[in-house]
């Protein structure tokens, strides 16, 4: 991005969209269909970065990099295309899922993506998707069918009418947890082996495959200086949070692992702010045992005290240090 005196030009490259932020540049719903602002906006758009080139307030490589080329961009949602996943939207690609009803099939959708469990041919369900892509030009749907698919993160495997699952990893997957000898609290390193191991157990179909994705995590953990007693006492804990008072082996996996997804979920508590007071302090390896002081010392002093009714919830942010303002994150705005 580059700022000038009175203006801010912006350029993406996320997608294939250019975003012209000109209040005036954005077309009314009523003319989409009728006039096709595209070219009036690229065209202006190329002018003024040429008025910005000739004054010298951006250089020949960034006037080349920002230019407009007509078979590069398309009108964005900001220009009240309509998204496609919106319900009420004409391109909306949802299907009638009367065929599916019919023939015992689960039809799931996604923001990008449609998963169909069904029980027909191939050729047949991809017969039913060039039926779909007629439907407008616009919207192309591309079929993964097979007996085996990945699928967010799941690996789904049929096998002779069998489903077996695992944890599926991208292939740009790095092994890379919050190293434990960073500056936080010790509840987040924690909490990071033990919900990585309760989605082993609810992704894993079969113990071998939750074997090895327990023993690849504890690598990853290691790698990341994880102390093997913090693991195992996280792994364990998991267990005892469901009350499975076993180790799993190969005999009681499947009712270990049913019990943990019959579990229900939690509610979220809600919090009464009038009588709620939050304090957030700036975590460092010195103020680890602050929360604990903290609270005793509210106890001693505050016990018979009507302040005592106000429930104190200690947070954490962390410390302003050289290591973080080196780190380059993503801009709120």
């Amino acid at each position: 991005m580059w700022r000038v005196s009175g203006c801010t030009l912006t350029y993406t490259d996320t997608h294939t969209h250019t975003h012209i932020p000109t209040p005036t540049s954005i077309p009314t719903p009523s003319c989409l269909g009728v006039i096709d602002p595209l070219p009036d906006l690229i065209q202006r758009t190329n002018k003024y970065l040429l008025d910005l080139r000739l004054a010298k307030w951006i250089t020949q490589k960034q006037y080349e990099q920002l230019s407009i080329k007509l078979n590069e961009v398309e009108l964005a949602h900001s220009y009240y295309l309509p998204k496609a996943h919106k319900p009420g939207t004409p391109l909306r690609p949802i299907i009638s899922v009367n065929q599916i009803r019919n023939s015992g099939g689960l039809y799931f959708r996604y923001i990008d993506d449609i998963f169909i469990t069904i029980n027909w041919p191939a050729r047949h369900l991809l017969k039913e998707v060039d039926r779909w892509n007629k439907f407008d030009e616009n919207i192309k749907l591309s079929a993964n069918i097979g007996s085996i698919v990945n699928f967010l993160d799941l690996n789904m495997e049929n096998q002779d009418g069998q489903l077996f699952t695992t944890v599926f990893q991208k292939p740009s997957y790095e092994p890379y947890y919050l190293p434990f000898n960073s500056i936080h609290p010790l509840h987040m390193k924690k909490n990071i082996p033990f919900a990585m191991l309760l989605r082993a157990i609810r992704y894993c179909s079969i113990f071998e495959s939750h074997l090895n994705e327990r023993e690849k995590l504890r690598m990853s953990l290691l790698l990341n200086k994880y102390p093997n007693k913090i693991i195992d006492e996280q792994f364990n804990n998991v267990l005892v949070k469901f009350g499975i008072n076993e180790p799993l082996t190969s005999i009681n996996y499947n009712r270990s692992r049913q019990k943990v997804i019959d579990s229900p979920i939690k509610e979220k508590l809600s919090v009464n702010y009038e009588k709620t007071i939050f304090v957030h302090f700036t975590y460092c390896s010195s103020m680890k045992t602050f929360p604990i002081k903290f609270h005793i010392l509210w106890e001693k002093y505050f016990d018979k005290s009507p302040i005592n009714e106000v429930i104190p919830i200690l947070g954490t942010q962390n410390v302003d240090n050289l290591q973080r303002r080196l780190i380059h994150t993503k801009s709120k705005s």
